[in-house]
Formats: structure tokens, sequence, C-alpha cells
């Protein structure tokens, strides 16, 4: 699906801290470049030196979590961190009541959030459209 959009993904091993500076440093030098930093623990424990890379090369980036996007990060669309937590909490007091944790069902998040930074918009030049920004659950000025 990429290709049919004109977008070539180049997934990188976020394990390493010198595998991500080489990586956008190289995503850095071709035009119209950006990142998607995706769910993961590696994108997790870099957290600061991803946006500051970002940051650092002027590529805008969307995240999955709101932490990045506090953090100077562009943008992020993902689930809502509070909401799970909140039904987790359920689960143990199910648990806690008796039921075995095998028979309680996977649950998906069923709450999805978007935050944009407006300051870091400012600073790579982009310019959110009203529609993007009504549509944001929190905008950071």
């Amino acid at each position: 699906m990429a290709p049919a959009l004109g977008v070539e993904l180049r997934p990188i091993d976020t394990r390493d801290a010198g595998e991500i500076e080489r990586a956008v440093a190289a995503f850095a030098g071709e035009p119209n470049g950006g990142l998607i930093a995706a769910s993961g623990s590696g994108v997790l424990l870099h957290r600061e030196l991803i946006v500051a890379l970002a940051a650092r090369y002027r590529l805008p980036a969307v995240y999955a979590y709101r932490s990045h996007v506090v953090s100077g990060g562009l943008a992020s669309y993902g689930p809502d961190s509070i909401d799970q937590f909140r039904r987790a909490a359920q689960y143990v007091d199910r648990i806690l009541k008796g039921e075995r944790p095998a028979d309680l069902p996977v649950q998906a998040p069923t709450k999805y959030e978007l935050v944009i930074n407006l300051k870091t918009a400012k600073v790579l030049g982009i310019e959110m459209p009203a529609s993007v920004l009504a549509r944001a659950d929190e905008v950071i000025e």
C-alpha cells in the first residue's frame, strides 16, 4: 500500500541509539522525509533522542504516544493511556473477585487520541489546517 501512495517505508532498529542516529540522519538527507515512530519499547526508551533528532534535522514526526508530543514531537495518534489503565484496573477487580485471568478476553484499545504540538509545527514551518486542529483531543501551544 505504501508504494501506491508514493511513500517508501524504511523500518529501523530502535534498540540501539547509534543506529537511530544514523537512520534519522540518512532520512534527513533526502527530500520530503519524515518519521513515523510506532509504539514499542525501543521508541519509548529512546523517546528524548528521537524527538531531539527529528527537531535537529527538521523532520516532521508522528508518534504513537502523547508523551512524545509533550517532549517536543509534532503529533501523536494512539491509544489513550489513561483509558487503558482504567480498563486494566477493572480487570484487576474482576480477578480479585475470583475470575480466572485465562477466562478474561483480550481487549484492544477503544479510545484513541490525537495530540498536536503547534510550537513544533511552527518551527518546522507547517501550518496545521483548522480542520485537523478541530479534531485534535489536545493542542499544545
